[in-house]
């Protein structure tokens, strides 16, 4: 009985000695792999950042004045180009014998290719105070400005007679766009937060009469009263607008086929070369 009993704790010994094995065993493959593979997640990385340290900024006011930077340097290029631009069309009014130049001020105005100077309106919209008394069912977003409410004034004022517009810093023409993100106002790469202004040059009486005539501006104005949202309207008579300085290529409207551009100008210089040959002629 006693070899017996020798024996079979020999088995047992013998038994528990390779279950360690294999447990350190597993250990041991479970280690090489885990190390493997964050091995290969640190190769990985290495090679998709080219070996180096740089990280980008991830900080919105980083990002945006690195977009501010890289617009300004654009529009300084744009400023370039467009001066090569009207020498080239110089250029090509001196050979054609047409003086393109001469539609008159009333078109490079329209165009906003001058600055202006002279009387007119400016109106001011602003977000109301968000800890200030409001009525039982008015939610956060009636308390700002929205797109409409600026699309308003400036459809009015334009219906108004105004002969140049100006949003915030920037001239208005019949190609500007703009969009208001939230409380954020984007117009053609720049963006700006509330009090937003909108200024423009033409006969007071007639453009405030046409803001007070308009029924969008109307119903912003009541919420101005109920909800305390910033209105106000200032007649001057020393306003001063840049020149436009943003693209203005048509992306989607063209001119009719047959449709003559400035016909006047094309017949008034086709006259004077008709003269010209009689005088040479004679």
């Amino acid at each position: 009985m006693s070899e017996q009993h020798e024996a079979s704790a020999a088995r047992t010994e013998h038994h528990q000695h390779r279950a360690k094995r294999r447990n350190g065993l597993r250990g041991a493959v479970s280690v090489a792999l885990v190390t493997a593979l964050a091995g290969a997640l640190f190769t990985a990385n290495a090679r998709l950042s080219h070996g180096t340290n740089e990280r980008q900024a991830v900080d919105l006011p980083g990002l945006q004045a690195n977009e501010d930077s890289r617009r300004e340097r654009l529009a300084n290029q744009v400023d370039q180009l467009r001066s090569e631009v009207d020498a080239l069309t110089a250029q090509q009014n001196a050979q054609s014998g047409i003086d393109w130049s001469s539609a008159g001020i009333a078109a490079d105005v329209a165009a906003g290719q001058v600055p202006v100077t002279g009387e007119g309106l400016v109106v001011k919209l602003d977000d109301a105070d968000p800890n200030g008394p409001r009525p039982a069912g008015v939610g956060v977003d009636d308390l700002v400005v929205h797109q409409q409410d600026l699309q308003a004034v400036i459809n009015a004022l334009w219906a108004g007679g105004a002969e140049a517009m100006m949003l915030m810093d920037q001239r208005v023409i019949s190609t500007s766009a703009f969009q208001c993100i939230g409380n954020v106002l984007s117009l053609q790469g720049r963006r700006y937060s509330p009090a937003y202004v909108v200024t423009a040059v033409g006969d007071p009486d007639k453009l405030l009469a046409a803001l007070n005539a308009d029924p969008a501006i109307r119903a912003y104005k009541s919420w101005v009263t109920a909800v305390g949202l910033g209105w106000s309207v200032e007649e001057r008579s020393d306003l001063s607008l840049p020149a436009y300085d943003g693209p203005a290529d048509l992306t989607y409207a063209s001119v009719p086929e047959g449709t003559e551009i400035l016909p006047g100008l094309v017949a008034a210089a086709a006259g004077s070369g008709d003269a010209d040959q009689e005088d040479s002629a004679g």
